[in-house]
């Protein structure tokens, strides 16, 4: 008896000597993230940035020389089919154009924050985020100038199909002189039909006396940046979203109507968001306020309902309803718009052209048919890359690393779970 317990010590003497002696290895799953750099007391943290795919490139180019005198802050870029295995070592995610899904977010056992180098985040499952303890942060377009430069390209796209800027070129190949005859804005009464989605299933109409009609189909910083630039063309500003609109509209309609004004409009410029704030953020904020907790969730799924809807908006429907030979401008999303029923109309002529900084998938087909429509202008998404907004907007994403890394509030970026 005392020799098999002096044996079962002996046992319990060599397992407790193995495991002190054994090397320790870390679970990256289970570490917090900001240690999982520092193998030793004393060793510098690294705070590692990942930016997804290599379009885009001033984005991390810009961030990494602003972060560049730091050098705890390491900062990569990875081709997009790389991120779904490198994502687990990374503590911030610029996604730019990369989608990522329930299960890329799930593997991201480091991560603290996915952000966008600007305001799209429809290409993360913030639900994915959340449920992983991963704040989801996008920057504000007014606080960069991003807004700004949207609101000009959308100018931009305008001018080029009035001044019929493909048909220029073609006159000069063919060493012409004074044609074509060409269409402007300046010296036009114009007045501007605002559709916001966010007050509340309702929309402004305004002025439809005038000769010339634009409609900015959006709401926030972009369609009232654009609003305020038109006005050196002669624009008659009606409506605002912001304070005091009351005062400032001729008439309010239901959102079933809007197909009454899309016939009026001579120019349609899209600034819609393709994400479920684009439908019913006030309503679902009226509800959080007002409501219990049964009728949130109700509304939660009507609203993902609508959201859905949503996409392709700028359907057959949409562009029948339009003046024949009115313009359609996009400076949103391109999934917003229908293609087979853009198609449709530019070879009718019922669409009367199509100027869009944004495309069904990008990077666009070069050899698509639709580029072949002497009156559709396509930029390659450069709406808000101007040195401005790309050189503000680095020095908010180096700045939310700097405060992430030293543990502070996050501050500059809008957080959205």
């Amino acid at each position: 008896m005392q020799s098999s317990t002096w044996r079962v010590r002996s046992c319990i003497r060599c397992e407790l000597a193995s495991l002190l002696t054994r090397p320790r290895h870390r679970h990256r799953h289970h570490t917090p993230p900001m240690d999982t750099n520092a193998s030793a007391a004393g060793e510098q943290r690294i705070t590692r940035v990942l930016f997804c795919g290599p379009h885009f490139p001033a984005s991390h180019e810009y961030t990494t020389q602003y972060l560049q005198s730091h050098s705890f802050i390491k900062v990569d870029v990875l081709p997009l089919e790389h991120v779904p295995q490198a994502i687990p070592n990374y503590h911030v995610c610029i996604v730019k154009s990369m989608k990522l899904d329930s299960h890329i977010i799930s593997r991201a056992a480091r991560m603290q924050l996915i952000m966008q180098y600007g305001v799209g985040i429809e290409g993360v499952d913030v639900e994915a985020a959340t449920k992983h303890g991963i704040k989801v942060a996008r920057i504000q377009s007014h606080a960069t100038g991003n807004s700004a430069s949207c609101a000009e390209m959308a100018i931009y796209l305008m001018l080029g199909l009035l001044r019929k800027q493909n048909e220029l070129q073609i006159s000069i190949q063919q060493r012409k002189l004074g044609e074509p005859i060409t269409e402007t804005l300046l010296g036009k009464t114009v007045s501007i039909l605002i559709l916001l989605f966010k007050t509340n299933k309702s929309l402004y109409a305004l002025d439809l006396l005038s000769s010339f009609l634009i409609f900015i189909l959006g709401f926030g910083n972009i369609g009232m940046d654009l609003a305020h630039r038109l006005r050196p063309f002669g624009v008659k500003v009606i409506a605002t979203k912001r304070s005091n609109v009351d005062d400032l509209v001729d008439e309010r309609v239901n959102h079933e109507d809007m197909y009454e004004f899309v016939r009026k409009a001579d120019i349609i410029v899209c600034c819609l968001h393709l994400n479920s704030e684009t439908v019913c953020g006030f309503i679902q904020s009226f509800i959080v306020h007002y409501f219990c907790c049964f009728l949130l969730v109700f509304f939660h799924f009507l609203f993902h309902y609508r959201y859905k809807k949503s996409a392709g908006i700028i359907n057959n429907d949409f562009i029948s309803s339009m003046k024949k030979g009115a313009l359609l401008v996009n400076i949103a999303r391109g999934g917003l718009m229908d293609y087979e029923a853009v198609i449709k109309h530019l070879e009718s002529g019922h669409l009367g052209g199509l100027g869009t900084d944004v495309a069904w998938n990008e990077p666009f087909n070069p050899d698509d048919q639709i580029l072949k429509f002497k009156n559709v202008i396509m930029t390659p998404h450069v709406a808000g890359v101007t040195e401005h907004s790309y050189r503000t907007m680095a020095k908010a994403v180096g700045d939310v690393v700097l405060q992430l890394h030293a543990g502070q509030p996050l501050t500059g970026i809008e957080i959205v779970n």
